[in-house]
């Protein structure tokens, strides 16, 4: 598939599932109420699992049962849908148990110090997997392989040795093959590979309090509650992740990325006062569209019909407010520690914005790193695997008028429109 092949998604709202999916869906409708997901019982298949007990602060627990009364009410799972949703969550908080049993075994971890992080934020389809794939080659920098961002911390005696190869990453490329059959159009929007760099937002999720499940799940109570909660605590615990990562895997700077974080810079610097801040920039209103085809094609994992005005007006709110939160809190961020990306910029010439990126965070670009990030770009040139046609109005939005309610951020920003 050529890089100008354009590919339209002709089953956004009605999904033509592969065959064995539909018959496991029909076949288990009846059964679905089997596929338990009550609190009690998620907590004690983690328990079982791992033979431990002590999940920690117990505050995640409150968080968790927003989201568990979510699933039952508004995510319209299917009986796939629920098997899914309940592996999800049963694996966070099997990780959870693993933490807290590395930490209380080796308290000396939270003694590790988490330097001056790279945290890589802006809207998804703003350039930031892309950039976070790219400057994650530099040797001196320490990123999330997504095998690692589902299984932090290894179970076993020895987890600063497991076994080699490592069994994780088999583990991934095997999960992996279930949602590339059902959405396999889905790494011309974002690819999904064992050893690709991931969002720390999987980290986050282990406290049950992350952007992660709304972008999954039709779940707008729990949005409710993510937004009016102070999230503090869950980047705490973020940073309780990253120095376990650290004691296991080598304390190397970190390079973070979310478009979370741009609506949670205040908690964010709280628990990372030194972090320094790459914000990517793209027209809004291109990004509302690439970002609700993406969210509804991914929603056909877990239900059987998708409501694409729901979907549209859904996202184009969430990317408001993430906006204004972040163009809010940008007077209270040091110059010295926030820089802009602009996407045009980025797609003309990486390497030179990443050169530049380089010079703002005060270290030379080594000429390894360079040539890492070469053979990078020649392994993976943007649009090999074709590109998705992305329109607003199959979600019923209007794109003047999303432009005018958008206009705030292309001033602040200097943001160009895109047509």
């Amino acid at each position: 598939m050529s890089a100008r092949t354009l590919v339209r998604i002709d089953d956004l709202e009605r999904p033509r599932l592969p065959l064995a999916l539909r018959v496991a869906n029909a076949a288990g409708r009846p059964l679905a109420g089997a596929i338990r997901l009550g609190e009690a019982g998620l907590l004690a298949a983690a328990r079982r699992r791992t033979g431990l007990s002590d999940f920690g602060d117990p505050a995640f627990r409150e968080p968790l049962r927003v989201l568990l009364g979510a699933f039952e009410r508004e995510a319209g799972l299917t009986p796939i849908g629920r098997w899914i949703a309940r592996t999800l969550v049963v694996q966070l908080l099997v990780t959870r148990l693993r933490v807290e049993a590395l930490v209380r075994e080796h308290p000396e971890i939270l003694a590790q110090e988490v330097r001056a992080p790279i945290v890589i934020l802006g809207l998804p389809r703003t350039g930031t997997t892309h950039l976070h794939n790219l400057m994650s080659q530099d040797p001196g920098l320490r990123s999330l392989p997504y095998w690692e961002a589902l299984e932090p911390i290894p179970a076993g005696r020895d987890p600063r040795h497991p076994p080699e190869p490592d069994p994780r990453v088999r583990r991934c490329a095997q999960g992996l093959r279930f949602p590339h059959r059902v959405m396999p159009l889905f790494p011309l929007m974002h690819e999904m590979e064992p050893e690709a760099r991931h969002e720390e937002i999987q980290l986050l999720a282990v406290a049950f309090s992350t952007m992660l499940f709304e972008a999954s799940y039709c779940v707008p109570s729990y949005r409710d509650w993510y937004r009016a909660s102070d999230q503090t605590a869950a980047y705490a615990y973020l940073r309780r992740m990253l120095q376990a990562l650290q004691w296991l895997r080598g304390p190397r700077r970190w390079l973070l990325k979310s478009p979370q974080h741009l609506e949670q810079l205040g908690p964010l610097l709280r628990v990372f006062p030194d972090a320094r801040i790459v914000q990517t920039h793209r027209d809004p209103v291109r990004v509302t569209a690439s970002m609700s085809t993406m969210a509804a094609y991914g929603l056909r994992m877990s239900r059987a019909r998708i409501d694409l005005k729901r979907t549209g007006s859904y996202w184009a709110d969430r990317i408001e407010q993430m906006l204004r939160a972040s163009v809010e809190a940008r007077p209270r961020i040091p110059a010295s520690q926030i820089t802009d990306v602009h996407f045009h910029e980025l797609m003309r010439d990486d390497l030179a914005t990443v050169e530049r990126l380089y010079g703002f965070l005060g270290d030379p670009l080594s000429p390894s790193a360079r040539a890492a990030m070469r053979r990078y770009l020649e392994d993976h040139a943007r649009g090999r695997l074709g590109a998705i046609d992305y329109r607003l109005e199959d979600f019923g939005l209007d794109a003047a008028e999303r432009r005018r309610a958008l206009r705030f951020y292309h001033e602040r920003f200097g943001v160009p429109d895109e047509v």
